[in-house]
């Protein structure tokens, strides 16, 4: 039995590990995209060179400041902080673990069931959010600079293999 135990240790936590930053991968996105979501589309930056060429015109261009790389690099120094409005929701028929907003955005009430909200969940899934922000920057600036469909299967399961089990997550879009 203790080696039966033994064996199956290692497999449980590596589990938890992917379940956990498959889960911060996703959150992250959520994140990310309810975040540029609540910027006036009308605002801009102005993106280029603020030098002057020889005929005396400047090379700038003015691009929606949503989704421009001074905003989302902003977004990510910042975002992960709100891996503490997370909590741990575990699949009774296969134990896998996700991780669902305990707070929502615009205050209305959340059927919190079966959510286990501590600490401990949070500082994880915070821990494992900036770990995948710093890691990935270059990836999700890239896809959430351009209006890319479907961008947390783009980069949790495709780009990075953070939920190569992702098949069995339900979507949100669904």
């Amino acid at each position: 039995l203790a080696v039966a135990l033994a064996a199956l240790l290692p497999m449980a936590c590596a589990r938890r590990s992917q379940d956990l930053h498959c889960g911060a991968c996703r959150a992250l996105v959520d994140e990310l995209e309810w975040e540029i979501a609540q910027v006036d589309p009308r605002k801009t930056i102005q993106m280029g060179s603020f030098r002057i060429n020889p005929d005396g015109s400047q090379s700038v261009v003015e691009v929606p400041y949503a989704r421009s790389e001074a905003h989302l690099t902003e977004l990510l120094e910042r975002v992960c902080e709100k891996m503490k409005e997370y909590g741990e929701k575990v699949d009774p028929s296969t134990h896998r673990k996700s991780y669902v907003r305990v707070i929502s955005h615009d205050g209305t009430k959340m059927d919190l069931s079966g959510v286990k909200i501590d600490g401990d969940v949070a500082s994880s899934l915070k821990f494992a959010c900036e770990s995948i922000a710093e890691e990935y920057e270059d990836e999700l600036i890239e896809l959430l600079s351009h209006e890319a469909d479907n961008v947390k299967d783009r980069l949790c399961s495709k780009r990075t293999d953070l939920c190569d089990h992702a098949l069995h997550i339900p979507h949100d879009e669904l």
